[in-house]
């Protein structure tokens, strides 16, 4: 895509991938790896539209859309999830702060690379 830092996309999958790989280690952080590149495709376009003198402005954008993205959309599915399968509570609060801090992670790489 147009404005896209594809180098930023892959190290933001990664770093995802690596904060969840920190929670959960095995064969389900192997997966984690290959499923950030899509968070980290919809987070790279949503910065990209948002444009990089705005983002040069207003650095909290970065936090506040992947953060947002991780609350809004990803926390609530895993609840859902985890109460209609019977999980622990423990066990959906702790995926949901390895959730929060993956997304800030990749939020964190596209900040550090200097835009989407």
């Amino acid at each position: 895509m147009v404005g896209m830092n594809e180098i930023a996309l892959v190290l933001a999958a990664l770093a995802g991938g690596g904060v969840l790989w920190l929670f959960w280690r095995g064969r389900l952080a192997l997966w984690a790896y290959g499923l950030m590149l899509v968070p980290a495709l919809m987070l790279g376009h949503a910065l990209a539209r948002i444009g990089p003198e705005k983002l040069a402005v207003k650095l909290w954008l970065y936090f506040m859309q992947s953060g947002g993205l991780a609350l809004a959309f990803v926390l609530p599915a895993l609840w859902l999830l985890g109460l209609r399968g019977g999980a622990a509570k423990g066990e959906m609060a702790r995926d949901s702060a390895a959730f929060v801090l993956a997304y800030l992670a990749m939020g964190a790489v596209f900040w550090g690379l200097g835009g989407s």
